[in-house]
C-alpha cells in the first residue's frame, strides 16, 4: 500500500487530539542482561500517549498531541521527535521545576522486559488546558487519553475538563486506562478515578488486569459487562498473546493475534491502540477494527522499541 507519512497536513484539521504521556525511555543495548548490570542504552521516545500519536501519524491521520515536557534537553528531544512523526506539538509545552518523564527497558525476549519508571514531578502531571486546547480537542474526530493523566494535578482536573469538552461536542473519547503503579498510591485510587470519568468515555481499552481493577470485579467477563453497565458503550479488552475481545450492546467480538516471533512485547497494547482507533475511524466493521490492530500490535511485537516499532500502512 502506498506510504502516506508525507502528506501535506498543514492548516488542515486535526483527526486526533491525544492527552497524556511523553516519556524519554533508554532500551537496553544488551540483550538478556538483568538491568543492573547493562552498560549500554539506546534513547527513543516513548509513553503511551506519545506512542499512539506516532502510530496514528504513521497510519495517515492527523494527530495532534496535548502534554508536558521538562525544559531540559530530554524535552527538547521528545518534541523534535514527534514533530519528525509529523505530530502536531504546539500543545507540548515544556514545564520548568518538571522533569521528562524516564523509563528504563531490560530487553530479555519472549517475555521478560522489566521497566524501572522515574516519575518524580513528572512533566505530564503539569499539563493544563484553556480555550486554545479546548477549541483544538472539538475540532477533532477523536480524543484520546489515558488514566495516567488522572494520577495527580494539574493533569488530573485538565483531563477530565477535555473529557467534558470531547464529550459535549460529540468527539469520540478513547479512554486507555494505562495502569502504571509508580504513577499512584494504590490501584484502588487509579481504579477510582478510572470509574470517574466512564460516563464521558465512548471506547475503553484495557488489558484483564485493568479491567478488573477499574470493574472491580474479578471475573473478567463480568468485569466487562460491569463496565458497559457503567455507561461505556464499547469495552476492548487486551488479552495478550490470546487476541482481543470487544463487547458492546450490538456485538461481542473475539479476534485471536497473529503468529510473530517476539522480539519485544513493549508499545504491542499500543501499536494496538493506534491500529484499533484508526480502522474505527476509517468506518471499518469492529471485528474488522479489532484485526487492525491486531495487526499493528504483531509487527511492533516483531521489532524492538515501541515508537520505531510502530507500522505504517506499507
Amino acid at each position: 500500500m502506498t506510504r502516506v507519512r508525507g502528506r501535506d497536513f498543514v492548516n488542515k484539521p486535526m483527526d486526533a487530539s491525544i492527552l497524556g504521556r511523553v516519556g524519554y525511555d533508554l532500551y537496553a543495548d544488551e540483550h538478556h542482561v538483568p538491568l543492573r548490570d547493562v552498560t549500554r542504552f539506546s534513547r527513543y521516545l516513548g509513553g503511551s500517549s506519545a506512542n499512539m500519536a506516532v502510530g496514528l501519524s504513521r497510519l495517515g491521520m492527523r494527530v495532534g498531541m496535548i502534554s508536558c515536557v521538562g525544559a531540559d534537553p530530554l524535552g527538547d528531544y521528545l518534541v523534535e521527535y514527534l514533530r519528525k512523526e509529523r505530530v502536531d506539538t504546539r500543545f507540548v509545552r515544556s514545564r520548568p521545576g518538571y522533569l521528562s518523564s524516564l523509563c528504563l527497558t531490560e530487553i530479555s525476549p519472549p517475555d521478560r522486559f522489566p521497566q524501572v519508571f522515574y516519575r518524580e514531578r513528572a512533566a505530564d502531571t503539569a499539563v493544563e488546558v484553556g480555550e486554545e486546547e479546548r477549541g483544538f480537542i472539538c475540532a477533532t474526530r477523536l480524543f484520546v487519553t489515558n488514566g495516567t493523566s488522572l494520577c495527580a494535578s494539574p493533569a488530573r482536573e485538565s483531563t477530565l475538563r477535555a473529557l467534558e469538552w470531547a464529550h459535549r461536542a460529540g468527539v469520540r473519547v478513547a479512554f486507555d486506562v494505562d495502569y502504571r503503579a509508580s504513577s499512584w498510591p494504590s490501584p484502588e485510587t487509579a481504579g477510582l478515578y478510572a470509574r470517574l470519568v466512564l460516563p464521558l468515555v465512548d471506547v475503553l481499552i484495557a488489558n484483564p488486569d485493568e479491567i478488573r481493577m477499574v470493574a472491580e470485579t474479578a471475573d473478567v467477563d463480568q468485569a466487562i459487562e460491569r463496565l458497559r453497565g457503567l455507561g461505556v458503550p464499547l469495552v476492548v479488552a487486551k488479552m495478550g498473546a490470546e487476541g482481543v475481545r470487544a463487547s458492546s450492546a450490538e456485538e461481542s467480538v473475539f479476534q485471536p493475534s497473529y503468529p510473530v516471533e517476539v522480539v519485544s512485547t513493549i508499545g504491542a497494547g499500543d501499536g494496538f491502540a493506534a491500529g484499533f482507533l484508526y480502522a474505527l475511524l476509517e468506518g471499518k466493521p469492529l471485528a474488522a477494527a479489532l484485526a487492525h490492530g491486531n495487526a499493528a500490535a504483531a509487527i511492533v511485537c516483531g521489532r524492538l522499541m515501541c515508537s520505531e516499532a510502530m507500522p505504517t500502512l506499507e
